[in-house]
Order: C-alpha cells, then sequence, then structure tokens
C-alpha cells in the first residue's frame, strides 16, 4: 500500500526545479551558515495559538498531531530566522509536498520544501537527510531568501527562481494562493 501512495504522490508533484542551476557560491555560503543558528517563538500564549490554529489547517495532511507540532514548530523557526512570512513559508510547502516530509518528486526533490540533492555536495555536507524536517527546513528557506535578495525583494521572481520556472508566474501564483490558506 505504502508503495501505492509513494508512486502515487511521485506522479503528482510537480515538475519543479526540473533544471539542476549552476552551482553558485553565494547561496552556498548562505546555506553553510544558515546551519549555525537556532529557534523561535517569543510568548508562549502566542506560540500555543498559532500551534493550535496552524495544527488544525493541516491536520488532513500531517495525521499525527506530534509530527504536526515538530513540523510547524521548525516551520515557525525558519521561516522567522530568514525573515520570511511564515504563511508564504507554509503555502510553499503545501505547493511542493503537502507537508510530506518523505514526499521525492519525478526529478528527485525531496522532502517537505522538495530540495535537489546536489545541494548537500554543494555546501560539503553530502551526508545531510533531506527528508529531516529541520535539515529540510533550513536548506530551503535559506535558499528562498537568497534568491528573494537576488531578486531585490520581489517575490514573484524569487519563488519562480526557486521552482526553476525563473521568468513564469504560474508557480507563483499556485504559492500565493495556498499562501492564503495559511495567513493569520
Amino acid at each position: 500500500m505504502r508503495l501505492i501512495l509513494t508512486l502515487l504522490l511521485l506522479l503528482a508533484t510537480p515538475w519543479s526545479q526540473a533544471e539542476t542551476p549552476e552551482p553558485d557560491p553565494q547561496l552556498r555560503a548562505a546555506l553553510k551558515h544558515a546551519f549555525a543558528q537556532a529557534d523561535s517563538f517569543d510568548d508562549r500564549f502566542i506560540a500555543e495559538v498559532w500551534l493550535t490554529d496552524m495544527s488544525g489547517r493541516i491536520a488532513g495532511y500531517l495525521p499525527d498531531p506530534i509530527e504536526r507540532i515538530k513540523v510547524l514548530k521548525a516551520i515557525h523557526a525558519e521561516a522567522k530566522r530568514q525573515q520570511l512570512p511564515i504563511s508564504l513559508v507554509m503555502g510553499l510547502i503545501h505547493t511542493e509536498s503537502l507537508f510530506d516530509r518523505f514526499a521525492v518528486s519525478r526529478v528527485g526533490a525531496q522532502g517537505l520544501m522538495q530540495l535537489m540533492p546536489f545541494w548537500k555536495n554543494e555546501i560539503g555536507r553530502p551526508d545531510d537527510n533531506l527528508t529531516n524536517i529541520h535539515t529540510n527546513l533550513r536548506y530551503g528557506c535559506t535558499i528562498l531568501k537568497v534568491y528573494l535578495d537576488r531578486a531585490g525583494g520581489d517575490l514573484t521572481e524569487a519563488l519562480a527562481r526557486y521552482n526553476g520556472s525563473y521568468g513564469k508566474v504560474w508557480y507563483p501564483e499556485k504559492v500565493y494562493r495556498n499562501q492564503q490558506r495559511y495567513r493569520d
């Protein structure tokens, strides 16, 4: 049954990041730096309200409540660390993997944020596990932030770069629609 579900997921996963980009020294440095930092929430009450609200919103994708809270805390921490809108990161994850940390696309992109494995070698961390929640989010949010900075704050351009569809708007529009599901 798991094999059938995996095959269905592979068929449903978009061709995101179909082209392997050239190694990028700035992005490589940002990813290396990202692995030296940590956590988020400032207020326990706000954390509980947010986690409860978002947990209900993704319950259909992640049935295990402990796993949901673990994923949500990690998303919050990485989005905040990179100063990205949390709803945007949630919308991107919804678009890429439907919150399945074991998702693998037809082109080999892995995890919540659908990362290409070549990044591990690019930053000298070949043993990293891209299905690990924290590792995947650290890579994905860092990559998105670098692309956003490179695009001078143009989120549409940054999202298109992230997806490998630079110059097209279909992917950013899909992320924006999914982002609406996770606005506070």
